[in-house]
């Protein structure tokens, strides 16, 4: 019988097609493990290499002036990022990139050198600056779509408005206090990478991103640029350090403008000094020097049992209190209380403080909100400083009668002022009238508030004729008179308190507050200026100030004039003439 051979080609292509079978088999079976049963893990792995998430803030919100006008905005810009894992030649690249953008190389060397994939090269670049960078046709560099805060009218009201951060959070003023209100709801931005590195790009498509509310102010912008062009004029004139001014609508608190001199552009913050950012007419208090004789008469008139005609000896310009000797600029023999702040008359005040006694002037004060925070939706607020009248030793309690010894803000000498511009009521100023959405609709309402009844109706009649005077012939504040119009004010000048708990020679601080008119007021004004070089009271320096903004305001809200009404004549006792011209009490 003959034996039948093996063909081993065919025994050979037996086991080959064997082990192609088992291994398609294992092949399959791994991809259905992979794809049923670790598809999620997988999917995930995949997306960390070739996705990148990054959260960006929604568009901010538009700030308004109370007539719509724009004050801030947030415009389109772009950031360029990169991918330094992707990244062919990073030295190349850091020196192309860094003359584009005019950045520091080797910051960008670092940067680029990290194991990441995904890192900020400049944010918010210029036109110029994307379109250098995109000339240059890098891979693993892309440009983000992002929101960029700018301020169209740059210096106007500032320090009121503050400044965003380079991720568009407030970082000062009302956008700081309001950052909650006018930021967008975070959205998530995908990032996306191809296998090979080249290059990148951010989805079209983003999620949960809104934009912010919108801001209503109560600043108008006319007067803003009223109170700001006076105030620079009087800090130039004079060579002073600095100024401020603060307008006030009598009837509602709400602040009208609210002007800083030196100037700083928020779109560039960071190129000027960081005090020039603050609100100091909110945060930096000072001693009010012989403003503060508007609320001593107040005082004796509300509680002291005394009227306007009531007379007081002032000791011919030199008193004895104390230890101390105040002094008056003339040599004044008898004065009514409508004299003593006509004429500036520290002693008066000291002789009024006598006769009504510090508890009375104490509570005086607090009812027209000295020594506490007015409340206003503005950053940074001070309380001042008005110790208890217990705690008044020796002549401190005269010193406060007349301004010193005691510090306020402007903003707080504007509210007490305007008290008695709104017949003895106290308002909470108010910067923010409203919140809207972007289609204007109101979403909160910020209305007047009244804190309480400083003083009664009559007394701040009372008060408002004797202020009247202050602007009259021979008073301290003749030159913020208006042809015209009435104007109820008052001077102030003060040394600066120094560090050691004395006065700082030579350094005074000007003021004027009033209001216009005097019968039917439309403005409350008060005008600070700080370390005048080329004279220093208050009727000098801040007194024209005070003029040009009134009569910008006056015209501006088209307030007719009707003449000047004259109060009555100055009570002079015995024939008393007294010196004209300006106190360093005035």
């Amino acid at each position: 019988m003959k034996r039948t051979k093996r063909n081993p080609i065919s025994l050979r292509a037996t086991i080959l097609g064997v082990f192609f079978s088992l291994w398609l088999v294992a092949i399959g079976t791994k991809v259905i493990y992979l794809q049923v049963f670790q598809g999620d893990l997988l999917s995930k792995k995949a997306s960390d290499q070739y996705e990148a998430s990054i959260q960006a803030e929604g568009k901010r919100g538009v700030i308004y002036d109370r007539n719509h006008r724009e004050m801030a905005v947030s415009i389109d810009a772009t950031s360029i990022a990169a991918n330094p894992a992707r990244l062919s030649d990073v030295g190349r690249t850091s020196t192309v990139l860094a003359k584009a953008l005019q950045i520091d190389r080797k910051a960008l060397i670092k940067k680029l050198s990290l194991k990441r994939s995904f890192v900020w090269v400049q944010r918010l670049v210029s036109p110029k600056e994307s379109a250098a960078v995109s000339a240059l046709q890098i891979s693993g560099i892309d440009f983000l779509a992002e929101h960029q805060r700018f301020y169209p009218n740059r210096t106007l009201a500032a320090q009121v408005l503050g400044f965003t951060g380079i991720d568009g959070n407030g970082l000062e003023g009302i956008e700081y206090r309001y950052n909650e209100e006018l930021r967008g709801n975070p959205e998530s931005r995908t990032i996306l990478k191809d296998a090979l590195g080249r290059g990148f790009a951010s989805e079209e498509e983003t999620t949960g991103g809104t934009d912010g509310h919108d801001l209503v102010l109560t600043i108008d912008r006319t007067v803003q640029f009223l109170a700001e062009q006076a105030i620079k004029k009087a800090v130039d004139t004079f060579a002073a350090k600095s100024g401020m001014a603060v307008v006030l609508d009598p009837e509602t608190g709400a602040v009208l403008g609210m002007a800083h001199y030196p100037f700083f552009n928020p779109n560039v913050y960071g190129e000027f000094e960081q005090w020039k950012w603050r609100n100091r007419a909110i945060t930096d208090p000072f001693e009010p020097g012989s403003t503060m004789k508007i609320f001593t008469a107040a005082a004796a008139l509300e509680k002291g049992g005394i009227t306007s005609n009531s007379i007081f000896f002032c000791e011919n310009g030199s008193y004895r209190v104390g230890g101390h000797t105040i002094h008056d600029t003339h040599e004044n023999g008898w004065l009514s209380l409508q004299q003593i702040v006509k004429y500036s008359s520290n002693i008066g005040a000291a002789k009024v403080l006598e006769k009504i006694g510090p508890e009375v002037l104490y509570t005086t004060l607090l009812d027209f909100g000295f020594g506490e925070k007015t409340g206003i939706d503005c950053p940074g607020e001070t309380n001042g400083c008005l110790a208890p009248y217990r705690q008044w030793q020796g002549v401190d309690a005269s010193t406060i009668a007349f301004g010193q010894g005691l510090s306020v803000s402007a903003i707080q000498l504007a509210a007490a002022v305007n008290a008695i511009a709104n017949h003895g009521v106290l308002m909470q100023p108010y910067v923010v009238q409203s919140v809207t959405d972007a289609a204007g609709n109101e979403i909160v309402h910020f209305g007047p508030h009244v804190v309480r009844r400083a003083v009664s109706a009559e007394t701040a009649r009372t008060v408002t004729k004797i202020m009247e005077t202050v602007t009259t012939e021979g008073g301290t504040g003749e030159n913020a008179a208006i042809e015209g119009y009435s104007v109820a004010g008052k001077t102030g000048t003060a040394q600066e308190a120094d560090d050691k708990g004395g006065y700082a020679r030579g350094l005074y601080v000007s003021s004027f507050a009033g209001f216009v008119p005097a019968e039917n007021p439309r403005a409350t004004i008060v005008v600070i200026v700080t370390e005048p070089q080329k004279d220093h009271y208050g009727g000098t320096v801040a007194g024209p100030a005070f003029r040009e903004i009134a009569e910008g305001i006056l015209q501006y809200l088209g307030v007719q004039p009707t003449g000047v009404p004259v109060y009555s004549p100055d009570h002079d006792i015995n024939h008393l003439t007294v010196s004209r011209g300006h106190g360093v009490q005035g």
